[in-house]
């Protein structure tokens, strides 16, 4: 396994550091062996000047180019929306540094390939912040189903609804995360994206899959609703069914597992408990304590694969097929792609 950057520590130049990056990200990359942020990056500069105050950080700049071409930078972190992944992307892999990108990887399937294809061309790796095929409630479910606890997997259902009041509707009208043209999609490609991934990451990837969407309350661009049906290569059936306009007592993140010998269900967000129920046991729970940096375990697998001592599970090309299958699902990609 050869070494796919320079030196020995990986040194990150940050793009956006905005809220994920104040706990769930970014700090990791200093608790990390052989890692440090290196610089960071925001179009406000009295933001970036504060963050990096804030987190010990000794450069910080208001042009991405500039953190991009810093020479001790030898790996980006992208913390963007959607709509600025694909040409950071283009500009880290022509200096030839490797790409760690935020989920959604794109707004579009088109546009993950193309950052697929620029990275290749480069000889640069590309990573998806997709961190649940790391989290240990996530790798409970893996290993149950890997051991056969429900016997053979028939099927998998994915319910989300989220209520209007408190959750949505406190988010302005004009929220990055409900305008396609910035983010793809709205609430679906911000939150499906992450529990599609990790069904990809337990089954294999959907090769098939259709639905509707639509746009009930109208209280902003995006759907805000989708219904699906969906096929793994494993054979595997699955049907998901997303709704963010619904009323409190309708609140709902479960997804359920069902074997020919029982069943596994989640939560996707917020809990860490698995649950298994079987015709032999009957019911048992299993509860996780969550990191404090929730994206520092698949962090910790790219700073490893970046030193050629391990390899990461989460990469441009499996995080590319989510965007594909989100597309299959809402019946066509949201925009067209720039």
């Amino acid at each position: 396994m050869s070494k796919k950057i320079e030196g020995n520590t990986v040194k990150w130049g940050i793009i956006g550091v905005g809220d994920v990056c104040e706990v769930k990200s970014a700090p990791a990359m200093n608790l990390i062996a052989n890692s440090k942020i290196e610089a960071v990056m925001r179009r406000d500069a009295a933001k970036a000047e504060d963050y990096a105050k804030r987190h010990g950080v000794s450069k910080w700049y208001s042009d991405a180019d500039e953190l991009i071409n810093d020479p001790e930078v030898n790996a980006i972190y992208i913390a963007t929306p959607p709509v600025a992944h694909l040409e950071y992307t283009i500009k880290a892999a022509k200096a030839g540094k490797p790409v760690y990108v935020e989920k959604p990887m794109a707004r579009t399937f088109a546009e993950c390939q193309q950052m697929i294809e620029v990275c290749e061309k480069a000889g640069v790796p590309l990573y998806a912040a997709y961190y649940r095929r790391t989290l240990p409630n996530f790798l409970k479910v893996k290993e149950l189903v890997a051991s056969g606890a429900i016997g053979d997997v028939r099927m998998v259902e994915v319910r989300m609804a989220k209520p209007l009041k408190p959750n949505i509707i406190t988010h302005q009208e004009n929220h990055w995360r409900v305008d396609p043209e910035i983010s793809g999609g709205g609430y679906f490609y911000d939150l499906a994206s992450h529990q599609l991934d990790f069904l990809d990451y337990l089954f294999g990837p959907i090769v098939k899959a259709s639905g509707t969407k639509a746009n009930q309350a109208k209280l902003y661009p995006a759907e805000d609703i989708v219904v699906s049906s969906f096929e793994f290569e494993s054979g595997v059936l699955g049907t998901g069914s997303w709704c963010f306009s619904t009323g409190e007592t309708s609140d709902k993140d479960l997804t359920t597992i069902i074997g020919s010998q029982g069943e596994i269900s989640y939560v996707s967000f917020g809990s860490n408990e698995v649950t298994l129920k079987t015709d032999e046991k009957g019911t048992e729970t299993f509860s996780f304590d969550m990191p404090k940096h929730i994206q520092q375990p698949l962090i910790e697998q790219v700073v490893v694969d970046l030193l050629g001592t391990g390899t990461c599970v989460s990469t441009g090309v499996s995080g590319a097929r989510t965007n594909q299958v989100m597309e299959w699902m809402t019946g066509s990609g949201n925009l067209v792609s720039q």
